[in-house]
Parts: structure tokens; sequence; C-alpha cells
């Protein structure tokens, strides 16, 4: 069980606060089909948005997801959508079409060795994707924005922390600028 290596008494979460940017919402979760976005997607589907477009690079993948949410039958609408983060017109498009309230960005290369192994291929997904979303996010006043990110990137001894660390930045600059609606 995660309680045994947790080291601590696990927190249980707020309802309330999972709630306020999810529930009757359009939601955008990128990555929707990996191991961390699918599980938002089926935590985030519970609570039942009104949209809950699942953004996924893979087809296998997204098929994976769309089909076990389909399986709940919750009254959720569900949009699966075949795109990468690295295409800022394809962002564009759905936050336009969906009028995205919330994003939670998990798309991201996060297994060290292949980041490694593929440094451009994870600079150019984990920075440049992760830079599109928020512009994008932001020009279309999305009013969320959540980086799902991990302890790699606090001091980054690899490639996969760095870019990971480099896209707490953009949304931290984001974040800060004075015509920006969107909390990062």
């Amino acid at each position: 069980e995660v309680e045994d290596i947790l080291g601590r008494e696990p927190i249980k979460p707020i309802k309330s606060l999972l709630s306020k940017n999810v529930v009757d919402k359009n939601i955008l979760v990128t990555g929707a089909g990996g191991s961390i976005g699918s599980e938002l997607s089926r935590q985030i589907y519970k609570l039942k948005p009104k949209i809950l477009v699942l953004y996924e690079l893979s087809e296998y993948s997204l098929y994976k997801i769309d089909y076990e949410l389909s399986q709940m039958d919750l009254n959720v609408q569900v949009v699966s959508v075949l795109g990468s983060v690295q295409h800022e017109t394809r962002l564009d498009m759905i936050f336009k079409k969906y009028k995205i309230n919330t994003v939670y960005h998990a798309a991201a290369y996060k297994h060290v060795p292949m980041v490694e192994s593929n440094p451009c291929a994870g600079v150019y997904n984990n920075i440049i994707g992760t830079y599109n979303l928020a512009k994008q996010s932001k020009l279309n006043k999305v009013d969320t924005f959540v980086l799902i990110s991990t302890d790699k990137a606090v001091r980054p001894s690899n490639i996969m922390g760095a870019t990971k660390r480099f896209s707490e930045l953009i949304l931290q600059m984001f974040n800060s600028e004075e015509d920006c609606s969107t909390v990062f």
C-alpha cells in the first residue's frame, strides 16, 4: 500500500477544493492516456465536469481511457482528441471549440532514461509543448492551469528534471504577467 512507504499519515482530499475547478466546468487534460493523465481523467470524470476533453498523442492510450470512462456512464460529455501539445494551432482550436475553463497538463515525457537518450524530443515536448499550452490558455482566457510536475524538477540532475523545471518557470512567468487572467 502507498501508505506503507509514505512516511506520514495520508491527507484526505478536501472535496470542495477538488470540485472548485471541475464541477460544471469544461476541462482539458493533456496526456490523458498516460499513467498520470488517465488517473486524473478518472478522478475528474467522477466529479462531473460539463465537458471533459481528453487530449492525447497516442491513439491506443486515448482509446483505452475513453473506453474506460464510457463504461462508468456518469452522464458526462467526454471528447477524445488526438493531438500534441507541440501543435499550437490545434490547441487554439480546442480552446475555442470547447471553451475550456481548466487545464490539467500531464502531457510530458517523464521517463528519465528515455529523455536522456532523446534530449531534443524531451526539450521540445516538455518545454515548447508547455509554452504553447500556457500561451493558448492565456490567449483563450482559461480560468486555471495546473501543471503536473515532479520532485525531480526541484534540483534537476538530469535532462528530464531540467525540462520539467523549465516548464515550472514558464508558468511562473505567465502567472506574473499583469495582463493575464489565467491562474497558473
